[in-house]
């Protein structure tokens, strides 16, 4: 049909009449085509440049599975932001040797520590788009499980082929809901280890109370080192190994950043739904959102009430906390910023613009229309057990029950040849498992687990009858406090809070795990195969989906690109460039905000007590205007934190800022307060990213911090 045929024609045309600096997260072989938007904006570099993505200075830039990371130098050493260090710096933290709070820095290799057994770095090494095969493939099967089913067993072949080569890991991707299918190859670097982390007082400074707003004062930087084995190839965590040599890194750049002056994020942004439908909007909106941020709120208060009193407890939780806390102010901003640009309307308005002009388009239209009701009958399917599926979701994911559940799945799915295995469960995952049931050790305390078992166990039982989940109801054997306590009680006599029971369940067979007496594993086993087939509808939607998504979304596309308006994917945790330019904002208030914050007013902030408690290293050198020939002339003194007019999400945290001739400037960490909304609706007058300035980072390792040896190996030795 027309709107899938005309799909790359109809994107490209769109793109290339009206691109400009700021909104569009482009896919890299859309580089090319918007030549003319990014030389406007400043870029020096060749446009095709950019698109080489193992070239200077793409080929630098790397994932972390969840942040983004760049090279910056031939040693394999790696920037990244503080926060996405954060898990590392916990994972080697006790109470006695809080490293959170004391900083860490390694003066030589050998005083670098591992950043954990799950810790990786993705190098990207090729892109091969697979649409065709993949298409071909969903069309084969005959209804709409087996085209789930199809999807998944070409995407487990695709990716066994790619990994065929030792050391790599692969990564399939779909675009625009199913138009384009693109394969990444990422050499898999398995040793990382932390180098430097500034204490919590510097990278975390302003904490939750400055989270998301403008001006912001933190140094959310760290540095991690790649190894590899002596071979030079991807290996574990070993004493003999040795730093991995990229082909190229990021260089410091040595021309100030001022005002106006041309930038660029390369990273890997999780997820955005600017183009999901109305009804999704509004059911994130009004439900999902305040739903998940309230049940946050009690977590947290949970966890914290319990920390104040334990240290372990604190510590051990501490990066969960703050995942938390991240999320609850994430989606408050949202909600605000929905409710301030009127959202549900926008969105409602744009997709009854785009059935308007579908009614216009023939046989066509005809075809997209009836993709997009398919799809609302759909949500509205997966919308009618909501609460049930957060909840049994998050039940499931706590500490010993959470092992069981994915233990006793692995044993399942590891009875299968493993290609007819389930994503996740297959022989190149086992790796993944064993690490997360060592890291288990430093993110579990009893007490606290059966804190967390007793709150979602108690949000179950007030569930509709209609959403019970007959399983549980006879695992409970009740429907009230007792129950719940009685359960909690039988939860205790697990053993898999200890790290030998959990690493002999990974070598367990099914009849192991049904044959357990263990309470964490008898729920798993009770639970299981009403968690099988509720995958298995949600499979069936999903198959569904495969045929009216694509067909909904190219039509959307046609219009976007019919009205002059951009046209790009949403994001899917695939490489993604975006650029613009440094500038500050005007609030919906009227007040105007500079784009860049300085040393100054880090002291102005400071009231000794977290989370404004600059350290007094740091104090001391501000007042006595200890720049460190770091200083702008712009400002008079070193800048901290700038705003630039980019777009971006979670996942692009740690992405390198580069100015015009792709040289390193600074980190992305942020958003401002009013662009948290950007994830649905994109405001080019509000949407700011927050960036910690690389001469800020420089600053702090010579005069507060001091890490001489990282600048050295940088090729920024310490300033006079």
């Amino acid at each position: 049909m027309r709107f899938s045929m005309l799909a790359s024609a109809i994107a490209l045309a769109g793109v290339m009449g009206s691109a400009t600096a700021g909104e569009g997260m482009w896919v890299p072989q859309q580089l090319p085509e918007i030549a003319g938007p990014l030389k406007k904006a400043g870029l020096e570099l060749p446009p095709e440049q950019l698109a080489d993505l193992t070239g200077d200075p793409m080929g630098a830039v790397v994932s972390l599975g969840g942040c983004t990371a760049s090279f910056v130098s031939p040693q394999g050493l790696v920037v990244t932001n503080h926060h996405c260090a954060y898990g590392a710096i916990q994972l080697n933290s006790t109470p006695e040797n809080n490293l959170i709070d004391k900083g860490f820095n390694a003066p030589t290799r050998a005083d670098e520590v591992s950043a954990g057994p799950n810790a990786r770095i993705y190098a990207l090494d090729s892109i091969q788009d697979v649409t065709t095969q993949v298409r071909d493939a969903i069309a084969a099967a005959p209804d709409a499980a087996g085209r789930s089913h199809a999807l998944e067993a070409i995407e487990k072949r695709l990716v066994a082929d790619c990994e065929a080569d030792e050391g790599y890991r692969c990564q399939f991707y779909s675009f625009a809901g199913g138009n384009t299918y693109r394969l990444f190859k990422n050499l898999e670097i398995k040793d990382v280890r932390l180098v430097h982390a500034p204490p919590n007082s510097v990278g975390s400074y302003g904490g939750d109370v400055d989270n998301w707003m403008w001006p912001r004062h933190t140094g959310d930087f760290s540095f991690y080192r790649a190894y590899v084995g002596p071979d030079g190839k991807p290996a574990a965590f070993a004493e003999d190994n040795v730093p991995y040599q990229p082909e190229h890194w990021l260089k410091v750049a040595q021309e100030p950043l001022e005002t106006g002056d041309f930038v660029m994020v390369a990273g890997y942004p999780g997820r955005t739904a600017r183009y999901a439908l109305a009804a999704e909007f509004d059911e994130t909106a009004q439900w999902t959102y305040p739903t998940v941020k309230a049940h946050y709120e009690h977590l947290v208060e949970l966890v914290e009430t319990a920390g104040a009193k334990d240290e372990d407890i604190k510590v051990k939780y501490a990066s969960t906390v703050r995942g938390w806390h991240n999320a609850m102010k994430n989606y408050g901003g949202q909600l605000e910023g929905f409710e301030r640009i009127d959202a549900s309307k926008a969105k409602h308005d744009e997709e009854a613009a785009v059935l308007a002009w579908l009614r216009g388009q023939g046989a066509e239209g005809e075809a997209a229309l009836a993709a997009h009701a398919r799809l609302l009958e759909l949500h509205e399917a997966a919308s009618a057990t909501r609460e049930r599926d957060l909840v049994l979701g998050q039940l499931r994911r706590t500490g010993v029950i959470g092992a069981a559940t994915s233990l006793y799945r692995l044993a399942i799915e590891q009875a299968k040849p493993d290609a007819e295995r389930e994503p996740g469960y297959q022989q190149r995952d086992l790796p993944g498992f064993e690490g997360a049931m060592r890291q288990m050790d430093k993110r579990y305390a009893a007490a606290m687990d059966r804190q967390l078992q007793e709150y979602w166990l108690r949000e179950y039982i007030k569930l509709p009858q209609a959403q019970r989940v007959e399983a549980i109801d006879a695992w409970l054997g009740g429907d009230d406090e007792a129950a719940v306590q009685a359960a909690l009680d039988r939860l205790a006599g697990t053993g898999l809070g200890e790290l030998d029971a959990r690493l002999a369940l990974l070598e367990a067979d099914r009849a192991a795990f049904e044959s357990s007496t263990d309470p964490a594993v008898k729920f798993a086993v009770a639970v299981m195969p009403t968690l099988l087939e509720l995958e298995e509808q949600a499979e069936t939607r999903a198959g569904d989906a495969l045929l009216a998504r694509p067909a909904f979304l190219q039509a959307v596309a046609d219009y976007k690109a019919s009205q002059g308006g951009s046209v790009y994917p949403d994001a899917n945790s695939s490489l993604r460039i975006t650029f613009g330019n440094v500038q500050g904002y005007t609030r919906p208030d009227g007040v105007r905000l500079p784009p860049f914050t300085t040393l100054e007013q880090v002291a102005a902030k400071h009231t000794g007590e977290e989370p404004f408690d600059a350290p007094q290293a740091q104090l001391e050198a501000i007042a006595a205007k200890n720049y460190g020939g770091l200083a702008s002339k712009e400002l008079g003194t070193v800048p901290v934190n700038f705003m630039a007019d980019l777009d971006i999400t979670g996942g692009n945290s740690g992405s390198p800022v580069m100015n015009a001739r792709g040289e390193l400037v600074g980190l992305v960490f942020d958003m401002n307060w009013e662009s948290v909304a950007s994830n649905w609706v994109f405001n080019p007058e509000l949407t700011r990213v927050i960036a910690v300035d690389g001469r800020y980072m420089r600053w702090i390792m010579q005069e507060v911090f001091p890490a001489p040896q990282v600048l050295e190996e940088m090729g920024v030795p310490e300033q006079e």
